[in-house]
């Protein structure tokens, strides 16, 4: 056996480094890492069951959170981090996440409080800042048990002028924020025959007057756990037409106490007419039949655009048996752009993707792809034995990507897409099947 002799001054050296090395403390360490990527969420009044403000609220849920973050479980992101480059991103690298790590393994100190970054400004109430206007429905009574359908209400918004709209968001009441799953803000011009016979702060699920998205002229905002209001970049900003309804859209979960909710709208108004105007554009796919058993159904929707249009943000959605979601764009001269890949979709978590600023030419394809599980393999799935169909409900399933795309102010929106069949379309697959 051969021996390896190392220098003495080698190994007193590495000694003296290790030694150097100082543990993690919460305060220099830990607390700028929890400002970054976690306090939107761990604080007062948002979707997090505890906050991560302060040393003392932390401190008893260390275990807990080196669990989740060395399973990746939080924060919740769920983009391929080689697929795209998202200005929201809030995963933790991966020395971050060691430094959390360690820091619990090493007894979660607080460390000295002079170290500790500046505590942030959180807002109160409305993330985009002090609203131009708001709107609020009456209040729905949501029952302690049972399954409820989508619940629409309508709220004229008087307005006798066009409005841009730079910001908006939607919020639940709350004390219903446990049950609220999601809300929806959509409006409808003043002609327009979708919900007209439908009486101002009355509530309607399934039935006369009733329908889906895709019958309202636009997508104002929608609201999910932990989604902050939108904000649009300067020179860009939403129309609103004079005389709209608002109409919101409200996907009530019941949790063993009977809440009233009363969900609500803002806006903000952009100083002057902006160069580009935002569009909610939305590609789905409605034909949904997944067999029995199935444990990688696929479904494909794309557009083509009819002028340049820059891309800002990307969501997919789908119910309980999603479970892969992927977004290209094919160019005109062919090439193709991979733009997002999720890989283990999870209903739980409804996130938007912001692209920043994408430019695409005129003739660009956006492709989007899905998978599905109806398999037993699906934790998720409530009865592997049905046959699925698009729908409301989470037993249903829905194939839908939200973008929010940027286009001239100037140009024809109805004229942005090459041909409505488009979205039907099959393209080619920007990744293998899961």
């Amino acid at each position: 056996m051969r021996l390896t002799h190392i220098p003495l001054f080698t190994l007193f050296g590495a000694v003296l480094f290790s030694a150097a090395a100082p543990s993690p403390t919460f305060h220099r360490d830990v607390e700028p890492i929890f400002q970054r990527k976690c306090q939107s969420c761990h604080r007062p009044g948002e979707a997090a069951p505890f906050a991560l403000l302060t040393y003392d609220e932390t401190k008893p849920w260390a275990k807990a959170i080196r669990q989740a973050v060395s399973q990746r479980k939080m924060p919740p992101w769920h983009a391929d981090p080689h697929v795209g480059k998202f200005s929201n991103d809030r995963s933790l690298t991966d020395e971050e996440s060691k430094t959390v790590i360690a820091w619990v393994d090493g007894g979660a100190p607080r460390g000295d409080a002079k170290q500790a970054p500046k505590a942030l400004a959180w807002p109160q109430g409305w993330t985009i800042g002090k609203p131009d206007a708001t709107f609020e429905m009456p209040d729905f009574e949501v029952p302690a048990t049972g399954i409820l359908d989508y619940q629409w209400v309508k709220i004229p918004t008087g307005f006798t002028e066009d409005k841009w709209v730079q910001a908006v968001e939607c919020r639940p009441g709350d004390a219903a924020r446990q049950v609220v799953h999601h809300v929806v803000a959509v409006w409808r011009r003043p002609d327009s025959p979708w919900m007209k016979d439908l009486a101002p702060g009355t509530f309607v699920s399934k039935g006369p007057g009733a329908g889906e998205l895709g019958m309202s002229d636009g997508l104002l905002a929608d609201y999910v756990p932990g989604m902050p209001g939108l904000i649009f970049p300067a020179g860009k900003a939403m129309l609103l037409p004079a005389g709209a309804d608002i109409l919101l859209q409200i996907h009530y979960t019941p949790a063993g106490k009977a809440v009233k909710d009363r969900s609500k709208v803002a806006l903000v108004f952009a100083k002057e007419p902006p160069a580009e105007s935002v569009l909610n554009l939305v590609v789905a796919n409605g034909r949904i039949r997944i067999p029995p058993g199935d444990p990688n159904y696929r479904l494909d929707a794309s557009v083509t655009f009819n002028t340049p249009v820059k891309l800002l943000a990307i969501n997919p959605h789908m119910h309980l048996r999603g479970k892969a979601f992927a977004v290209q764009a094919t160019l005109p001269d062919k090439t193709t752009q991979r733009l997002l890949h999720v890989p283990k979709y999870d209903f739980n978590w409804q996130t938007t993707y912001e692209t920043g600023e994408l430019h695409f030419p005129e003739g660009t394809r956006l492709e989007a792809s899905a998978w599905f599980d109806n398999s037993p393999n699906n934790p998720w799935n409530p009865d592997p034995k049905a046959e699925v169909t698009f729908g409301d409900q989470t037993t249903d399933e829905m194939m839908v990507m939200f973008t929010h795309i940027a286009i001239p102010r100037t140009f024809d929106r109805r004229k942005l897409l090459r041909r409505a069949a488009d979205s039907y379309d099959r393209p080619t697959a920007p990744v293998p099947a899961p």
